[in-house]
């Protein structure tokens, strides 16, 4: 083999390495290929960007699909050090429309219309619970 078909042979596996990391990265799973119809409809994040950062999300799904909340927690942001929060409440019920830090995320009236919670705190930890206020 000449070093001219070497060189074209490599190119061409360079190419074909590419593609695939592009296709890989475009084709992950998230939060649009779990079922449920989940929707967030409030969200907060702190503008500490030096220290740990607070995420509050409230989402509201069709059904009581106890893994997929799970899997939609798993997929949200966190950062090392931060803490995420996400609190699940039912379609066509009432659901907060806004969520701040702190140890109450939002206003007590919707507590028993929240279905689950998922939490990941500091450490990485995860705790997911089913009807947490109740």
């Amino acid at each position: 083999m000449s070093s001219k078909s070497i060189k074209y042979l490599l190119a061409a596996a360079a190419a074909v390495l590419i593609l695939y990391f592009i296709y890989d990265s475009f084709s992950q799973p998230g939060v649009s290929d779990l079922k449920g119809n989940f929707k967030e409809v409030a969200m907060y994040r702190n503008e500490n960007n030096t220290g740990p950062i607070v995420r509050v999300y409230a989402v509201t799904v069709a059904d009581t699909l106890w893994d997929e909340m799970r899997k939609y927690g798993d997929y949200m942001p966190h950062t090392k050090y931060g803490n995420t929060k996400v609190y699940f409440f039912l379609q066509g019920k009432p659901a907060p429309q806004q969520v701040f830090a702190g140890q109450e995320n939002f206003d007590p009236q919707y507590r028993a219309g929240t279905l689950a919670s998922y939490e990941k705190d500091a450490m990485g930890q995860v705790a997911f619970r089913k009807h947490p206020f109740q």
